[in-house]
């Protein structure tokens, strides 16, 4: 498949592209629904090229094609509660409201930056939802698992690493095992 200039390949024909935890995760994703082995695609990217705004205009993809993941903490009665918050790059989580409110926390943060790439076993800029630890909550803005009308069906988002980015259809994101799909966790 082609996506602006890249070439994408089955993520599992290069696990050499994946980050450990997210081979993990789409090795046993397949295992339950064998459509996933096709569907998930990967390409190599240059590392200095992995944030949105450059990856887009450098490999010329729709800016809505990408998907932003992003680490969110709160506390409730000295416990704390995590999640990731899946949406379209030409949008952002809402944070302080609906992202708060899922977490059933008074103030959600994002998670600082050494911390969540300890915890995820992913470097910072390539963090996915695939791969994450089991007690993150994940969750996908609704606008991510519907196409869009300038970028089609097809999500872009990290393989834990900053040199290669994963597609697959938004659809089938919002199938992957532990994700919770949420309209309104986006803001335009």
């Amino acid at each position: 498949m082609t996506l602006g200039t890249l070439t994408w390949v089955r993520a599992l024909d290069r696990p050499d592209l994946l980050a450990v935890p997210t081979l993990a995760a789409i090795e046993a994703w397949a295992a339950i629904d064998p459509t996933v082995a096709e569907a998930v695609l990967v390409t190599e990217i240059d590392p200095d090229l992995a944030d949105t705004a450059a990856l887009t205009e450098a490999y010329r993809l729709p800016p809505a094609a990408s998907a932003n993941c992003v680490l969110v903490a709160g506390r409730r009665e000295g416990e704390e509660r995590v999640a990731a918050a899946v949406v379209r790059a030409t949008t952002r989580a809402d944070v302080n409201s609906t992202v708060k409110r899922l977490l059933d926390v008074r103030k959600a943060s994002f998670l600082p930056m050494d911390r969540a790439v300890e915890e995820s076993g992913m470097e910072y800029g390539g963090i996915t939802p695939l791969g994450l630890p089991a007690r993150y909550r994940v969750l996908v803005d609704g606008r991510v698992a519907v196409d869009d009308p300038d970028a089609g069906p097809t999500v872009i988002i990290g393989s834990g690493m900053r040199r290669s980015k994963l597609a697959l259809p938004g659809a089938l994101l919002a199938r992957a095992p532990g994700v919770g799909v949420i309209e309104g966790l986006a803001l335009a």
